[in-house]
């Protein structure tokens, strides 16, 4: 497993999201974007931050979808706060790719709640379709 991808969490309800987290940091590092580290974050609603070494840091989560912006501060546990951040568009679950293409060319959204943690809309099952080899 790469150190830059996000360990698994004690929490099965919040480490449904680890292996399109993990989609989404190899992407980001395919598209040259150096990642530093990223982890999995509380629930309610679920959210994981990716750390690029550039200061900036990228967040999602399920009501939401990504953002970026400067890395104030946050760690695993603890909601990741984050400076003059921008919402990525792409719906709340973009794919790995077209984010990797969203930060790379700059492109921001305006922001927009796509759904409720409390949705029982398929957001896991779509999760579920994601795999990622350790």
């Amino acid at each position: 497993m790469d150190h830059r991808e996000p360990q698994q969490h004690p929490v099965p309800l919040v480490n449904t999201t680890r292996n399109y987290v993990t989609s989404c940091v190899r992407a980001l590092v395919q598209q040259g974007l150096a990642v530093d580290r990223s982890w999995l974050d509380p629930r309610d609603p679920r959210d994981a931050t990716v750390i690029l070494d550039d200061a900036r840091a990228l967040v999602w989560d399920e009501e939401t979808g990504w953002r970026v912006g400067l890395f104030h501060d946050g760690e695993q546990g603890v909601r990741t706060t984050l400076g003059g951040a921008a919402h990525l568009g792409g719906g709340v679950l973009p794919t790995p790719a077209e984010l990797a293409w969203r930060v790379a060319a700059g492109t921001t959204a305006t922001r927009r709640e796509y759904r409720s943690y409390t949705d029982t809309d398929g957001l896991d099952e779509v999760l579920h379709t994601y795999r990622a080899t350790y």
